[in-house]
C-alpha cells in the first residue's frame, strides 16, 4: 500500500500553544491518544517524594489484579512493624492500626494512595513478597521501571521517604499512563476522601485542593519533603466531542523560599503550578478532522502497474491543543487481499498519531480491485 492524498502529518490549527510552565524545577503534560504537549526543564534525576507511591500501586496492581469494582482482592494482615510504624511522627502514616487486623487490598490501596502511608506502603513490599524487608519489593520496582521505559528512575524504597528515589518528570508521566489502565487505580485516586471498616478515622486525599476544584482532576498523587519540595503527578479530564478526554501531567522539584517543613508550602506551590496548566490544557484541548470519510489516503499496488484507491470509511477525529502535530500513518489489515476484492472491502486503518491508543478509522477499497489478466500473470510468474 501506497500513500495517496493525505499529508504525512496533521497540526491542530489555532497557532502554537505553550503551557504556563512553572518558573523552575520540570514538568511533562501529555493527551491520551495524542501524546505531549509539553515538556519543561532538564530532566535530570530529582527526589520524588510519595510520588514514588505510584509505582508500589503498580506492582501491587501488576502483581494482584483487583478485576472489576467488586474486587476487593486478598486479606492484608497487619503486622507489628506496620503498627510501629505508625507512630512515627515525622512521616506521613496510618495510625490507629492494631496487629493482627486485616483489611482488603482494594482497602490497603486507598490508605497507601489517599493519605499517603508510609507505613503501608512498607507493609505492601512486605506481604508482596512474603519477606521481612522491603528490598525484594524495591527490586520488582526497578525492574518495573526498566520495563516501562523509566530510564532515569532509581527506587531505593516503597514510599517515596528516602530521598534516594529519583526520577524525572518525563518518566513518572510513561508510569502513570501504564498505571491509569487500572480501573481499581482510577477508581481509589478520584477519591477526596474514604471511610474503611476498621480505621477510627476518615482519611483525607492530600491533593483534594485539586480533585474539588471543579477542573475535573482525578488523582493521582501528591509528594513532599525536605528534599523533593513538592512534587505532583494528576490525572483531569474534558469532555470533547462527546467524549472524556484524559490528560496526564506531571511535576516534580518545585521549591518556596523561606520556611517549608517537610516540604508542606512546595505542596501548595506543586498544586497551585499545576492548577494553572490543568486550566491552560483544558480550555486549549480540541477536535479536529483529520482526514475527511471518502478522503482517498493510499492506493493499492498490484505490483504490475496498476494502483487501486483506498478512502477513509469514516471521519477520523483527533483531540489535541493548537500547533501539536501528529503523524498519519496506514496500516495494512494483516490477512492478504485478493485479486477481485469489491469496492468498499477494508483494507486497513489510518491513524492520527503514533501512539498505541491513537485514533484510527477503516479504510476501504475506492472501487473493485481487478484481476490480472492470464497473460500479465503469466508474465509476472515467468519474468
Amino acid at each position: 500500500m501506497v500513500r495517496g492524498d493525505a499529508e504525512p502529518s496533521f497540526s491542530f490549527p489555532g497557532g502554537t500553544f505553550s503551557p504556563p510552565w512553572p518558573d523552575h524545577g520540570q514538568a511533562a503534560v501529555t493527551v491520551a491518544g495524542s501524546g505531549a504537549v509539553g515538556v519543561f526543564g532538564e530532566q535530570k534525576p530529582v527526589p520524588t517524594a510519595s510520588v514514588a507511591k505510584i509505582m508500589t500501586a503498580y506492582v501491587l496492581l501488576r502483581d494482584h489484579p483487583l478485576n472489576d469494582r467488586n474486587d476487593s482482592g486478598p486479606q492484608i494482615t497487619i503486622d507489628a512493624k506496620a503498627v510501629q510504624d505508625g507512630t512515627l511522627k515525622d512521616e506521613s502514616r496510618i495510625e490507629g492500626l492494631t496487629a493482627g487486623q486485616q483489611f482488603s487490598q482494594q482497602d490497603m490501596l486507598k490508605m497507601l494512595m489517599i493519605p499517603s502511608g508510609n507505613n503501608i506502603a512498607r507493609l505492601i513490599a512486605r506481604w508482596d513478597t512474603a519477606s521481612d524487608s522491603e528490598a525484594a519489593f524495591v527490586s520488582k520496582m526497578n525492574d518495573a521501571a526498566r520495563e516501562l521505559g523509566l530510564e532515569n528512575t532509581t527506587y531505593t524504597d516503597p514510599s517515596g521517604l528516602d530521598e534516594g528515589t529519583v526520577s524525572t518528570a518525563v518518566d513518572q508521566l510513561k508510569l502513570a499512563e501504564a498505571v491509569m489502565k487500572f480501573d481499581a487505580f482510577r477508581q481509589v485516586v478520584a477519591m477526596p476522601n474514604a471511610d474503611i471498616p476498621g480505621l477510627p478515622q476518615r482519611i483525607n486525599n492530600n491533593n483534594d485542593r485539586l480533585l474539588l476544584a471543579g477542573l475535573s482532576v482525578r488523582g493521582i498523587k501528591t509528594g513532599s519533603n525536605t528534599a523533593a519540595g513538592g512534587a505532583l503527578s494528576w490525572a483531569a479530564y474534558k469532555t470533547v466531542g462527546g467524549k472524556d478526554q484524559l490528560i496526564l501531567g506531571t511535576m516534580l522539584d518545585q521549591h518556596v523560599q523561606g520556611a517549608d517543613p517537610y516540604g508542606s508550602n512546595s505542596l501548595v506551590l506543586v498544586q497551585d503550578n499545576s492548577k494553572k496548566i490543568i486550566e491552560a490544557v483544558r480550555n486549549a484541548l480540541a477536535s479536529a478532522t483529520v482526514i475527511r470519510k471518502g478522503q482517498v489516503v493510499g492506493y493499492i499496488d498490484d505490483g504490475l502497474g496498476g494502483r487501486t484507491p483506498v478512502a477513509a470509511a469514516e471521519d477520523l477525529n483527533a483531540v489535541g491543543t493548537p500547533g501539536q502535530q501528529l503523524d498519519i500513518t496506514l496500516g495494512n489489515q494483516g490477512a492478504p487481499l485478493s485479486h477481485g476484492a469489491r469496492a468498499g472491502t477494508t483494507v486497513g486503518t489510518v491513524k492520527a498519531g503514533s501512539r498505541p491508543d491513537a485514533p484510527s478509522v477503516p479504510i476501504a477499497l475506492v472501487k473493485d480491485l481487478p484481476a490480472p489478466s492470464f497473460l500479465a500473470r503469466l508474465t509476472r510468474v515467468t519474468s
